[in-house]
């Protein structure tokens, strides 16, 4: 089970809980305006002192929120059971949030509310509070009915009731994950039941006429109470009232109305495609009882709300867990942000030898007959079968699991942008690009060249990224003194921040991994399985009896953990074709961005391609045993049974042999993706076509499959 995110305390009893330890806002009114300024603790605490009460209150809470769960067991009744289901054990419950007494968020437009003019609470009642991620609303013959026992249900069944009901601080949020960071939204899923009862439609509006009426109502209803509506209606909008508007303390929630989901514009489709695949029950059904479920264990695994795309999500976590910005005091005593020392910078920072493929630069450099770099995954099948090789049967394919997430954790990857040095001193500790010449090394005849993406050799010098060099350097010789240019990141900016080179994944990849590896434990691949246990569990993680939520839940949230690896990799050159068709629109939205990092893609892919390479070429002088094929991370062995058992390392001295093939569900080990009749795979190659794309077509027995049967998504 991953660990639910810590919330943060800090100070004593009379500032625990602000953004700045030791210090209080103080409003004050300055023509007709109200403002704030930071005054010390009325308790005059010590760092000594705070650090006694965060210990007590951490103490106190825990205690406390034993007792509540005791008496809870105590107390439960089957009805109250059926009218409210209580929360599956995962995911966890979230630790209680101390009262929050620090900087207040400023808008233009409206002074913040008074200090005054809120209801105080103290340290020790707030901190009994839960935060819930998100909740399903539905309505049944005795009234509101939630899936979360603590949130209290909307107080009548008007419209208006339940906006209000949205403005009451429920205890409805996503805690922040880092001290710089920003919390998150609560969600609430409505059920068809509950927008019958809203009156709202059952459908979302298709005529322009038709959703400006639902906006007008919604606008009606939440203006009453002091809220307000997103712009745009779709499946999923926002509730939100700002700070110091009439009618009650600041809110925010995203609601999501479960039957509108996969309808609307061909935007809102794409942007709740995530939010519809958490809905979707095995029969196709949108449940919201489902999605509040697992957007649930999705924040418990992850720490974050699902966002637009995996991919989106993906770098929304990478922010959460390492922010690039944070809060500063200006001269002027006004709170702004700024950049964090050692974050990713904004802009474009694109260098033409790593600039993409879809970039200008790349198409000036090919016109010219320029080098560029080009780490990208194996596509390799150039060698033809040996004598021993051809006789055999089979083609297994064996394909890594979560192969990008074996190596990013302590990856080394730039920050700033890369600038041209010549003459530059060889280090594989920092990451950059470096013009090796590969052409006169060495290498294995049966296997790819670990160099190049195809395989082939190179025929002369090129850009190559940190891991690459360091792998040609220590397992085949390559002398790095050679180099002669380098393209580096530069140690500070401009303005004195630290950059050079960090792990700048490590968080994400420590997050995403421990929920890759609860949910797979769910469906019973775990760590240290003996080959045979895990092929057997492997090969039937995917049945799953409807009535068993937890492994279902589990199965969805693979695929998306799965997504969001691969697809956040992609992000950083994200190609964006379909939503930037114009050049100067992708270069000034996408390229801009401080997630455009082609040079950081490349890394990434660099270390997992060598990595393999590392992993296949022990295998072969420990075995002899070489693969014929490789795509991506997918590689395809002659052999004589249908099972990937025979190409394992023996053991020795009775241990495990390292850094060799072999089977498990962990990052970096392999499963039994298929086998392949031989012939079949020779056919392929014969017409030009690279044998891996017969892998979704047979099953690990080597039957063939039918054609709605061959999708690879739910692969580890």
């Amino acid at each position: 089970m991953a660990e639910v995110p810590e919330v943060r305390l800090a100070g004593c009893d009379g500032c625990i809980g602000s953004d700045r330890p030791g210090y209080l806002v103080s409003w004050y009114e300055d023509d007709d305006e109200m403002k704030w300024v930071w005054k010390r603790c009325p308790k005059q605490c010590t760092p000594a002192s705070r650090a006694a009460t965060v210990e007590r209150f951490t103490r106190e809470r825990d205690e406390r929120a034993e007792r509540e769960q005791q008496a809870a067991l105590e107390t439960a009744t089957p009805s109250a059971e059926t009218t409210r289901p209580a929360t599956p054990a995962h995911p966890a419950s979230p630790r209680p949030v101390p009262a929050y007494r620090g900087r207040p968020e400023r808008t233009t437009t409206t002074p913040p509310r008074p200090a005054s003019a809120r209801r105080p609470a103290s340290a020790s009642t707030a901190a009994t509070v839960r935060r819930w991620p998100a909740v399903a609303l539905d309505h049944t013959e005795d009234g509101w009915a939630l899936d979360v026992r603590e949130v209290p249900a909307p107080a009548g069944k008007k419209l208006t009731d339940w906006v209000a009901w949205l403005g009451t601080g429920l205890p409805l949020r996503v805690e922040r994950l880092h001290t710089s960071g920003r919390v998150g939204d609560g969600m609430v899923c409505l059920t068809a039941p509950a927008v019958k009862a809203l009156g709202l439609p059952d459908a979302l509006p298709t005529t322009d006429k038709a959703l400006a009426s639902l906006k007008k109502k919604l606008d009606t209803a939440a203006a009453s109470v002091g809220m307000e509506v997103s712009e745009e209606i779709g499946p999923v909008f926002h509730v939100f009232r700002r700070a110091g508007s009439a009618g009650g303390p600041k809110a925010s929630l995203r609601i999501i109305v479960t039957p509108w989901l996969g309808q609307g514009s061909e935007k809102q489709k794409t942007t709740t495609g995530m939010t519809a695949t958490l809905a979707t029950l095995p029969g196709g059904q949108l449940d919201a009882r489902a999605l509040a479920r697992r957007i649930r264990a999705f924040v418990t695994d992850i720490g974050i709300a699902p966002g637009v795309t995996p991919a989106t999500s993906s770098m929304l976590l990478l922010e959460a867990v390492r922010p690039r910005s944070e809060p500063y005091e200006d001269e002027e005593g006004q709170w702004k942000r700024r950049l964090r020392e050692g974050a990713l910078p904004g802009g474009d920072t694109t260098v033409p030898q790593a600039a993409g493929a879809r970039h200008p630069f790349t198409r000036e450099l090919l016109d010219r007959h320029e080098a560029i770099c080009e780490e990208e995954d194996f596509k390799w099948w150039a060698r033809p079968l040996t004598d021993e090789e051809a006789v055999l049967e089979w083609a297994v394919a064996v394909d890594v699991c979560a192969s990008y997430l074996s190596v990013t954790q302590t990856l080394p990857l730039p920050i700033g942008p890369l600038q041209h040095i010549t003459e530059p001193t060889w280090s594989p500790k920092t990451a950059g690009l470096w013009w090796c010449d590969f052409t006169e090394i060495e290498t294995e005849p049966l296997l790819p060249h670990p160099a190049t993406f195809h395989g082939m050799p190179p025929t002369g010098p090129g850009w190559y990224a940190t891991p690459t060099v360091a792998y040609m350097t220590s397992a085949y010789g390559f002398d790095a003194a050679t180099i002669t240019d380098a393209l580096l990141p530069s140690l500070h900016d401009d303005e004195g921040r630290q950059q050079g080179t960090a792990p700048i994944l490590k968080e994400w990849t420590i997050r995403i991994r421990d929920a890759y590896k609860r949910v797979y434990g769910v469906l019973g691949l775990t760590d240290g399985q003996d080959p045979e246990t895990f092929l057997t569990a492997y090969a039937t993680h995917k049945d799953i009896d409807p009535a068993d939520i937890e492994r279902g839940d589990a199965l969805v949230l693979a695929t998306l953990y799965k997504q969001l690896y691969k697809n956040g990799i992609g992000k950083w050159m994200d190609y964006a074709r379909k939503a930037h068709p114009d050049e100067a629109d992708w270069l000034e939205k996408v390229v801009a961005h401080w997630s455009y990092r082609p040079e950081v893609r490349f890394q990434i892919i660099s270390a997992a391609r060598v990595g393999q390479h590392r992993q296949t070429r022990k295998t072969f002088l420990m075995t002899g045993r070489a693969p014929f094929a490789l795509n991506v991370d997918s590689k395809l062995y002659a052999t004589a049974t249908p099972s990937p058992l025979e190409l394992l390392t023996p053991p020795e001295n009775g241990k495990p042999v390292a850094g060799v093939l072999r089977l498990g569900i962990a990052p970096g080990s392999s499963k039994h993706e298929a086998s392949i009749p031989m012939s079949a795979a020779l056919e392929a190659m014969e017409a030009g076509q690279h044998p891996s794309r017969l892998v979704h077509a047979y099953a690990t027995d080597g039957t063939a499959l039918p054609e709605d049967d061959k999708d690879g998504d739910t692969q580890p």
